[in-house]
């Protein structure tokens, strides 16, 4: 009963994420888009590994950083140095995470991509 319970909270985090945080909800939209082109495009098994990985630690971290900044303006309501260098810091992991995401997204979708680009020009 525990078990079922936690899962309950895990899944009301994720519905609050969702439901009030925009970056959130766009992020969502890219794995859903990114998930249309692996299924057209006929990834493989380890290209499937790379993006599920990358999904879950864009989504992941984008959620720790919700909690992090609600902890932080409970904390402080007032702007405070050390809260905006905890947020900058949250917000900057979810933003390499992202980059690197898309540099692996281009590696896997580019190379599958280039030759219907390429029809197209010829």
């Amino acid at each position: 009963m525990r078990f079922i319970k936690s899962l309950s909270y895990a899944w009301q985090g994720i519905k609050y994420c969702f439901r009030v945080e925009r970056n959130f909800r766009i992020q969502v939209m890219i794995v859903l888009i990114a998930c249309v082109f692996a299924i057209v495009l006929k990834i493989g098994t380890n290209e499937w590994i790379a993006i599920l990985f990358c999904w879950a630690l864009v989504l992941g971290l984008e959620m720790i950083n919700t909690a992090i900044e609600k902890l932080s303006n409970v904390v402080s309501t007032s702007i405070h140095p050390d809260i905006k260098v905890i947020k900058d810091v949250a917000a900057g992991a979810v933003f390499l995470v992202s980059i690197i995401s898309l540099a692996i997204a281009c590696i896997i979708f580019l190379p599958k991509i280039y030759p219907f680009i390429k029809n197209i020009f010829e």
